[in-house]
């Protein structure tokens, strides 16, 4: 049997080799240690040290720091709303990547489609915050979504006519509890009855109205006109209708007879109204409370009960096309001869998305899902922009809880550091799962 040796002399040129080569690694990676110690290692460790000390950072509080965490109210809101973000975000923008990446594959545009979608993924958070603080608006003459809500209450419920008219003083009308203006006394058929009103900027009368007018009541009816009861440039006589007074058209006027409205009627574009047939008795003139309610201004979205939920629509609005690629890549590599064959065998549509596509997909889900379990618990900038000052406390999560406490005005950076390392304890396991499923899926 012959033994192959290996010359003594060609042993040292190898190692000498072998440690010129990990030389040249360790080169090459040292740059990223460095960078990986300074930015990561050293401020994690420098924030766990931290949480263990007071305000001062002088003296050692020990745990009393993790203790206040979780006695503070506003830490208990904060990891409410995380919570809250932790379920409802990464489930809707799995669930919509995933019907968005099925119904892609139907588009004939699909790319284009894609492109569109995947945008908002181009745009920065301080950016996407500020287009939607702008959205969010309650004045539905600046925010877009109250003007669409607006528009759209308006289209069916219908705006009050003039919500800032009101009667003289002195003019005979009293004020409703509801709202409503009625004569003070009640007036029999056969007597015209003119209803004078103020406070109607020029810019709100109709450009239909006319010169306010009215004829004679005949012996069964009631007539008017409600008016505006100014007269441009001075001048006139308060409840009389003067020449260049105009009518209020638009408006409802009630003939209400022992609490019971027994007439109604609209007024004209010369703000004249009618009754007639009355039945003889005492009638009140009444205008309705509708006729002045303040316009719908829409949605408070960026009020208490609504901040987070609109948050998280911005959140959905930018990250919706990050999920559906991720999810189309692990679409488009499924075994298309399962779905045929499923398709063959009489499978509906829904029949084989729910029963082949949603299990094969199911590690591209999982994997989405939890990438947006770590990313939302990091979310910072869109809570921080879009919530306004009032409500910021309604809308804080660990993140931004943390920064309020270490720099936004608590100045109690061992709370702020106990915070962030609460936020790391959460962080770490979804990580840790989801750097295994990268290691299982490659192996």
């Amino acid at each position: 049997m012959t033994t192959l040796t290996t010359p003594v002399g060609a042993a040292g040129p190898r190692r000498r080799a072998q440690r010129r080569r990990r030389a040249i690694a360790a080169a090459f990676v040292l740059p990223a240690l460095l960078l990986l110690g300074a930015l990561v290692v050293y401020p994690v460790l420098f924030s766990v040290g931290r949480s263990f000390f007071d305000a001062t950072g002088t003296r050692f509080a020990g745990g009393e720091n993790y203790a206040e965490m979780f006695r503070d109210p506003a830490t208990l809101t904060a990891i409410r709303n995380s919570a809250i973000w932790v379920v409802v975000a990464p489930t809707l923008l799995t669930g919509l990547g995933l019907v968005l990446a099925v119904l892609v594959e139907k588009v004939r545009w699909a790319t284009a489609f894609k492109l569109l979608l995947f945008m908002p993924m181009a745009v920065s958070f301080l950016a996407a915050g500020i287009i939607f603080r702008l959205a969010y608006e309650e004045d539905p003459d600046k925010g877009v979504l109250n003007a669409a809500v607006v528009g759209v209450h308006d289209a069916f419920t219908g705006a009050s006519s003039y919500p800032s008219a009101r009667p003289r003083d002195d003019q005979g009308l009293r004020e409703g509890p509801d709202g409503s203006y009625g004569t003070a006394g009640a007036v029999p058929p056969g007597r015209t009855v003119n209803l004078g009103l103020v406070g109607v900027p020029p810019g709100e009368v109709p450009a239909r109205a006319e010169p306010a007018s009215t004829a004679e009541a005949g012996p069964h009816e009631l007539r008017g006109a409600v008016h505006l009861d100014f007269t441009p440039g001075g001048g006139g006589r308060p409840g009389a209708i003067d020449a260049a007074e105009r009518g209020l058209p638009g408006l409802t006027v009630e003939a209400v007879r022992d609490g019971r409205t027994v007439a109604t009627a609209t007024t004209a574009a010369d703000g004249s109204y009618r009754f007639a047939d009355l039945p003889d008795g005492s009638y009140t003139i009444r205008l309705p409370a509708a006729n002045f309610a303040p316009p719908y201004q829409g949605v408070s979205w960026l009020g208490p009960a609504l901040v987070t939920p609109a948050i998280i629509g911005a959140y959905l609005w930018i990250w919706t096309g990050f999920a559906m690629v991720l999810i189309g890549a692990g679409l488009s590599s499924l075994p298309r001869d399962a779905l045929e064959a499923a398709r063959m065998d009489g499978a509906s549509e829904w029949q084989v998305f729910r029963r082949i596509t949603v299990p094969l997909l199911a590690p591209v889900l999982t994997v989405v899902f939890v990438t947006l379990v770590i990313n939302v618990m990091k979310v910072f900038d869109l809570i921080y922009i879009i919530a306004p000052g009032p409500v910021q406390q309604d809308a804080t999560v660990l993140a931004t809880q943390m920064w309020l406490v270490s720099f936004g005005g608590g100045n109690d950076q061992g709370l702020g550091s106990a915070l962030g390392v609460l936020l790391l304890l959460l962080v770490v396991p979804a990580m840790v799962f989801n750097v295994r499923r990268f290691r299982r899926s490659q192996s």
